[in-house]
């Protein structure tokens, strides 16, 4: 027999697990919309004379960063569930947060770089 109250909190933390999965897709949505705008309208506003390969590259630095947080958040939701199905916790992992970080970093002094070397 449980204790009162695990299985509310069971059911809190499975609905808390369905709220980060939307938002790994939240992130991984955005990230494509930047993928769009930086690899295809910002040079397509910019004067013919711009060259279009850094920003198609960074742009696509942004699109794989989408898709790998869509397929995150998915890997990481059922880590949860499988977790909470044997009644323990599943942590992210170092390896995982520090290669996300640093990927926004990377991704980020190289929009600085577009953006300073546009001005």
């Amino acid at each position: 027999m449980r204790e009162p109250g695990v299985e509310d909190a069971t059911r809190r933390t499975r609905l808390a697990n369905e709220r980060t999965y939307l938002a790994w897709w939240r992130t991984g949505l955005t990230a494509l919309a930047v993928a769009v705008a930086i690899g295809r309208l910002v040079p397509a506003a910019a004067s013919s004379h711009v060259t279009r390969w850094p920003y198609e590259a960074v742009g696509s630095g942004f699109a794989l960063l989408g898709l790998a947080m869509i397929v995150g958040g998915w890997w990481r939701a059922r880590a949860v569930e499988r977790a909470l199905d044997r009644g323990s916790f599943a942590p992210l992992g170092d390896r995982v947060g520090f290669t996300l970080t640093a990927v926004g970093l990377a991704l980020s002094i190289a929009t600085l770089a577009l953006v300073a070397s546009a001005g």
